[in-house]
C-alpha cells in the first residue's frame, strides 16, 4: 500500500510533528509533503524522513516572514500530486488538509485545529491593525481562507480530531464529523521522580494567544518563582512587565524539557489549548497543572485530582487558582497513571484500527 503524509510546515519538533512521527512509525517510509522546512530547530531524526517542500520553500526572506506567506499555502499544497497514493494522512491545523487526491485514495485528516487564522481571528494580536486600510486587507484576505478552507474540507473523507474541543470546531466550521483520537504523548520521557520542585513553571511558545501574559503578572503579585521557558515575538512584552521572581530562560531543545519539568513545583497553563501536550506531559512526570478551564484542558486535567483548574482567563482568576492549589494535594504516581492514558503507543493502534476499518 502506498502511504503519503501531509503537513503543514516543519520548522520545530512540537506537538503536530510527534503526530507526524508517529505516523511514520505505523507507516515506515511514507514520504512526508510539507509547505517548508527550516532545520535550525530540527533534531535529526526529523532530518532523516523522506521529506517533499512546495515552491513556498525557494521564497525570500522565509524564515524572516513565513506567516505573511499563509495566503499562498492552499496553492502549495495543491500543487503536490498524490493522486497514486492509496492513503494520504494529514496533519493539519490550516492548509496540509487541501492536497488533491486521486478517486482511489483514502483521505484521512488528524486535524489539530480547523485554520485558526480565518476562523479564529481574534486570538491573533497580528492581525489587529490600526490602520484602516491594513485592516480592510486583512478582511479580505481572512475572507478567501475562510472560503478555501471551507472547500478544502470537502477534500477530506474522513476526519480524526484531536480532542472533543476540536471535533466540535469542525462540525461548526466544516458540518463535518469527527472521530476523537487524543494526540501520543511519549510520557515513558517523564518518569516521576518525586523532586518537590523550586519553581513554578511556564513552558510555551510567547505568543499573544498562549496568554502567559497572564502568569507573568499573576506571579509578580504573589512573589512566587515563576520560570518561563520559550521565545516568542511577546518575550520583551512580558519582561517588561515582570517582577524579579520571574525569570526568562528562552528556547529550550527537546532534551532539556524533562529536567525542567522534574524541577518544578508545577506546571502553569494560562492559555486555552485545542488539547495540550505539555500538561499531560508534566503530570507524567508526577507535576499538577494549574491551568485555564477551557477547551482542551477539560479533557486531560481533572480539577482538585491532577491539578486546579480557573475559570476565567484573568490575573484575578488565576490567583484565586492558585489559593487553592496546595502541593501535597496531589499524588506522583496517581498524576503519572492518569497521563498513561495518553500514551504513543496507544495513538499508534488507534490511527491503525481506524484507519484498517475504513479501508475495509
Amino acid at each position: 500500500m502506498k502511504v503519503a503524509i501531509s503537513h503543514e510546515w516543519l520548522t520545530t519538533l512540537g506537538g503536530s510533528e510527534r503526530v507526524v512521527e508517529a505516523f511514520l512509525e505505523v507507516y515506515p517510509g511514507a514520504p512526508v509533503y510539507t509547505s517548508f522546512l527550516s532545520s535550525r530547530n530540527l533534531p535529526d531524526s526529523v532530518m532523516s524522513w523522506d521529506v517533499r517542500t512546495s515552491f513556498v520553500q525557494k521564497l525570500p526572506f522565509l524564515h524572516q516572514v513565513a506567516q505573511r506567506y499563509i495566503p499562498l499555502f492552499p496553492l502549495a499544497f495543491e500543487s503536490f500530486d498524490l493522486s497514486d497514493y492509496d492513503l494520504v494522512l494529514s496533519s493539519s491545523s490550516a492548509c496540509a488538509k487541501g492536497v488533491l487526491t486521486g478517486p482511489g485514495t483514502l483521505h484521512v485528516c488528524y486535524c489539530h485545529t480547523p485554520l485558526r487564522y480565518a476562523w479564529e481571528p481574534h486570538l491573533d494580536a497580528r492581525l489587529r491593525f490600526a490602520n484602516p486600510v491594513a485592516r480592510a486587507g486583512s478582511n479580505l484576505v481572512l475572507h478567501y481562507l475562510r472560503l478555501w478552507d471551507r472547500l478544502a474540507a470537502d477534500r477530506v473523507d474522513h476526519f480524526i480530531a484531536n480532542s472533543r474541543n476540536i471535533a466540535a470546531k469542525i462540525a461548526k466550521y466544516y458540518r463535518r464529523e469527527a472521530t476523537v483520537i487524543n494526540p501520543p504523548v511519549n510520557v515513558e520521557r517523564f518518569p516521576p521522580r518525586g523532586k518537590k520542585g523550586s519553581y513554578f513553571l511556564v513552558l510555551s511558545r510567547l505568543v499573544a494567544y498562549k496568554r502567559v501574559d497572564l502568569a507573568v503578572k499573576a506571579f509578580s503579585r504573589l512573589g512566587l518563582p515563576l520560570k518561563v521557558v520559550g521565545d516568542g515575538p511577546e518575550r520583551k512584552r512580558l519582561e517588561r512587565m515582570a517582577a524579579a521572581n520571574v525569570q526568562f530562560s528562552g528556547y529550550a531543545y527537546d532534551e532539556e524539557v524533562p529536567e525542567l519539568i522534574d524541577d518544578c513545583v508545577a506546571l502553569v497553563f494560562p492559555g486555552e489549548e485545542d488539547f495540550g501536550i505539555v500538561p499531560v506531559e508534566a503530570m507524567a512526570a508526577g507535576k499538577p497543572v494549574i491551568g485555564l478551564g477551557r477547551g482542551g484542558l477539560l479533557e486531560t486535567v481533572i480539577d482538585g485530582r491532577t491539578g486546579v483548574l480557573f475559570p476565567e482567563p484573568t490575573v484575578a482568576s488565576l490567583i484565586e487558582g492558585m489559593s487553592r492549589f496546595a502541593p501535597g494535594d496531589f499524588d506522583p504516581g496517581k498524576l503519572s497513571r492518569h497521563a498513561a492514558s495518553f500514551s504513543k503507543e496507544r495513538f499508534k493502534r488507534e490511527i491503525s484500527d481506524f484507519v484498517e476499518a475504513r479501508l475495509a
